[in-house]
């Protein structure tokens, strides 16, 4: 190529007004020569100038350098020559510092290419170096940006990841102000508000002295304050001292003596382009935001309006649908006489997919109550709805004076004519609290539980039936009665299976459940349902509805002058023998009639026995003081057997036939009597002359 023209000016004809070193020195870029065998390092003009040496400084050798560069960079730097001269490498390059006259130290580069000869020794690096400094910088800056965005998407994947799982208000408030929120969102303290008609309420506050906002929970939604101002224009506003503001906002004045935070970010949450509330982001320190701090910001307010948007929806669908259900169930309970009666009802925490679940008490005619709790399949509102009707249905059919099992067959009949394919399931009890005497019915459905006097719990064992709607499509409207008896002080439990279903147990552990809480809890039927409700419905959470029914029939002590005891033996149960002699035995040591104990044991005992093994069922054990002027014990066993015990002469051979022979020979008197549905065998002894002052 031929040389170029020049004008007077220096100017060359091609517009190149510099030389290549010029151009190099221009960037702060010189270039070297290194003849290795010699040892002599030669520098241009432009590459002193990035060492900082003066001509007459530098030796001409590699050591020569040693002037400005540290010893560990030189080391360093050395090495990576070495390296590879060693490997046969074409080309090096590295990064040092040097240290400039002044003080200052400079990041600079160098790379060379390493000449060898035909034998691959090498001979000589010719190279050049660089002030890197404004490169490292940008780099520098770029990875503080880089660690600045990485560190906003965690906060912003940290923030949705916890708001995903957040279905109530209350939830979202949780996952806002709980362990770690204001870390993950990256802030100091927090302040959220929804909007409520024309003012703004505080909902959430997280952080240290933000109660003072509590004391105006509810503020006018006029512009007067700053959030209220960015939920009216829609805004956000950043701001690095809340003192600027006071003479914006004079009300803000009355907090700013207590509010411990320079900066804040007031935030509108707008979902569906309306303004549903706002968020206030307070900081201790804070000179600037920028803009992907704003940007980050928005987008927190963004993701935190979705969730208390969906959380708004599912509230009121929550409380359309508690409120349908809540209309479905019965408005108050009748009053009865001879016991007390609880009930409870828990929803389900699923949106408008509430259940069927029920529970009603019904008055029944000849002084009797109906006590119902049923659960139709599903979980919405059609399920309420089939779950309304279907109640007043059965409650119609008791109160026409029904027996139990025709009452669940008539249901049946209703359900399956209804314009549905859901079926339900269902326990009815008619109970006389007068007698004590229960004819329980299931379709399909948990049995009830029992807690005795002295604590114990059961579940009889009550015949069932088919679920409703189900047993009429298979043609099988059988519902067998079963005959419980329930003393007084006893209590009967029915509820649906949601007190006793628990995600990853068995129903057999939750039954187990519910018998160790009734038997821990109060007497009381109203204390026994909260009891049951805070340590079973608590405890296994919201999956399903719960209904509930407590029934206790009236304790029987008798007066102060006539004491009176009830003890219920089941047919099943072994030990219920020992344990009614036992009570009989403790009775009469707290009557101050001890000496009496041997022979009303030992009466009860046959007596029960004979009960027990001739009739179907169990028996009830009564054991009163017959009052003033009589000073009699008398000891009542009833079953449900018509048949009459008839005293017999058994042979010397014969194993039975003599316990009325010894309750004739123990008792002053004995007899029979008719009770209804059953009959009831008495005996009296008489109190020795000595035991008629105690008691």
């Amino acid at each position: 190529m031929a040389a170029a023209e020049h004008d007077g000016s220096g100017r060359n004809r091609g517009g190149a007004v510099t030389g290549p070193g010029e151009r190099l020195a221009l960037n702060r870029m010189g270039s070297f020569e290194w003849d290795l065998d010699a040892g002599a390092l030669a520098l241009d003009g432009a590459g002193l100038v990035v060492f900082d040496l003066d001509p007459d400084e530098f030796d001409g050798t590699p050591e020569g350098l040693g002037l400005r560069i540290p010893p560990d960079d030189g080391n360093r730097l050395a090495e990576a020559v070495r390296a590879a001269l060693d490997g046969g490498a074409e080309t090096y390059g590295s990064y040092f510092t040097v240290r400039r006259r002044d003080g200052v130290d400079q990041w600079t580069h160098t790379q060379g290419r390493i000449l060898r000869d035909d034998g691959g020794t090498p001979r000589r690096i010719a190279g050049i170096v660089r002030d890197a400094t404004a490169e490292l910088a940008h780099a520098t800056v770029l990875r503080k940006l880089e660690s600045a965005r990485a560190r906003q998407a965690t906060i912003v994947q940290r923030t949705t990841e916890a708001l995903s799982r957040a279905v109530t208000v209350d939830d979202v408030t949780a996952a806002l102000t709980g362990a770690g929120a204001l870390e993950r969102l990256g802030a100091d303290g927090l302040a959220l508000s929804l909007v409520e008609n024309d003012a703004m309420k505080v909902i959430a506050l997280s952080g240290e002295s933000l109660e003072i906002l509590a004391e105006r929970r509810f503020t006018r939604l006029d512009g007067s304050l700053p959030l209220s101002r960015t939920v009216l224009t829609g805004q956000a506003r950043f701001v690095t001292s809340l003192a600027e503001l006071a003479g914006e906002f004079p009300l803000l004045a009355d907090y700013l003596g207590r509010i411990r935070y320079e900066g804040a970010a007031y935030l509108p949450l707008i979902a569906q382009a309306k303004a549903i509330g706002g968020l206030v982001l307070f900081y201790r320190r804070r000179t600037d935001f920028s803009p992907e701090e704003q940007n980050l910001c928005l987008g927190l307010a963004g993701i935190v309006a979705q969730s208390l948007q969906r959380a708004l929806l599912f509230d009121q669908e929550r409380e359309f649908a508690t409120g349908l259900q809540a209309s479905m169930l019965p408005r108050r309970i009748p009053e009865i006489h001879g016991g007390e009666i609880a009930v409870r009802y828990h929803s389900a925490w699923s949106g408008r997919e509430v259940g069927g679940d029920w529970y009603d008490v019904i008055a029944l005619p000849r002084d009797r109550v109906g006590l119902v709790v049923g659960d139709v399949q599903g979980h919405d509102t059609h399920a309420a709805a089939i779950m309304g009707q279907l109640r007043i249905a059965l409650r119609a059919y008791a109160g026409e004076g029904h027996p139990p099992s025709t009452v669940l067959a008539r249901a049946s009949r209703f359900l399956a004519e209804l314009d549905t394919e859901r079926f339900a399931t269902c326990m009815y009890a008619q109970v006389d609290l007068e007698t004590g005497g229960v004819r329980a019915v299931r379709a399909g459905h948990l049995g009830p539980l029992i807690r005795h006097t002295d604590g114990r719990t059961g579940w009889p064992k009550v015949r069932g039936g088919l679920p409703l709607g189900l047993a009429s499509a298979f043609e099988q409207e059988e519902f067998p009665e079963t005959r419980l008896d329930l003393v007084p002080g006893e209590t009967l439990v029915l509820c649906t299976d949601g007190l006793v279903e628990e995600p990853g147990t068995t129903i057999t552990q939750g039954m187990e459940a519910l018998a160790h809480a009734v038997r821990s809890g109060p007497q009381e039927a109203g204390a026994l349902a909260d009891h049951l409700s805070d340590r079973l419905w608590e405890r296994w959470g919201s999956g399903d509805d719960v209904a509930l029914l407590v029934l206790r029939r009236a304790p029987d002590p008798g007066t102060h002058r006539a004491p009176r005891i009830h003890q219920y033996v089941h047919q099943a149960d072994p030990e219920g023998l020992s344990e009614a002699r036992y009570a009989l035995r403790q009775a009469l040591r707290d009557w101050g009639m001890p000496d009496l104990a041997d022979d009303v044991e030992l009466a009860a005992g046959e007596l029960l026995v004979n009960a027990l093994l001739h009739t179907d069922g169990g028996a009830v054990l009564t054991m009163e003081v017959l009052p003033e002027p009589v000073r009699r014990i008398r000891l009542w066993v009833k079953d449900r057997s018509s048949v009459w015990p008839r005293r017999r002469t058994p042979g010397e051979a014969a194993t039975t036939g003599r316990g009325l022979l010894l309750v004739d020979a123990l008792a002053t008197h004995w007899g029979v009597e008719s009770r209804g549905d059953g009959k009831a065998v008495w005996c009296e002894f008489d109190v020795p002359v000595s035991l008629h002052g105690a008691g």
